[in-house]
Parts: structure tokens; sequence; C-alpha cells
């Protein structure tokens, strides 16, 4: 895909994420995140869309490699901690938690 192409999908998979269709939001926006990987933006909100699609093993890869490639991505660790809430891992949750927190200063 070209760049052109790829920004019109990620736009396109926004406008899905926007209308709550997080589905078809996910199904766009993994194929912008194969074609620029390193791309931050579209891989943060592939994983908004996977955990408000309940997908949240993807979720959690997704917010994962998006933590090892950019430690400093506050957003991620908290949205990585609310997604192992949602599992049932709130131990697993807590330290990505108080993280956020810290880099916050989120109570």
């Amino acid at each position: 895909m070209s760049i052109e192409t790829l920004a019109e999908e990620y736009e396109r998979g926004q406008q899905f994420f926007v209308l709550e269709d997080y589905i078809g939001a996910a199904r766009i926006l993994a194929e912008v995140v194969a074609g620029a990987p390193d791309n931050t933006a579209a891989r943060l909100l592939l994983a908004r869309a996977y955990y408000h699609s309940a997908q949240l093993g993807r979720a959690e890869a997704e917010l994962r490699l998006i933590l090892e490639q950019n430690p400093c991505e506050e957003y991620a660790y908290l949205l990585l901690g609310r997604t192992l809430e949602r599992q049932s891992r709130q131990s697993d949750a807590a330290p990505y938690l108080r993280l956020h927190a810290a880099m916050t200063g989120a109570a």
C-alpha cells in the first residue's frame, strides 16, 4: 500500500471507530498496521478498537508491542492495565496502572 492509501485507510478506520463500529475499524486498521508497523497512532487506535470489541488478547498484544517500541506512550499503559483488568488479571494490571498514574499525575 502506498503512503497515501495507508493515510486514507487510517482515516477510514478512524471514522468506523467514531461510529462505534469497532470490529470494522479493527479490520481496516489491522491492514494499516501491517503496511506501517511503526505507526504508533494506527497501532494504538487498533488496540482501542480491539479493546472496545472485546478482542482483549489482540488488544493486549498490540499494546505490548506499542510499549516495546515506545515506552513513553502513557495511554498504552492505561489501556493495557484496563485490558488486563477486563480479563480478571488485576495483579497483572496493577503495575501498568501505577505507571500510567506516575506518568500523568492521575490519582
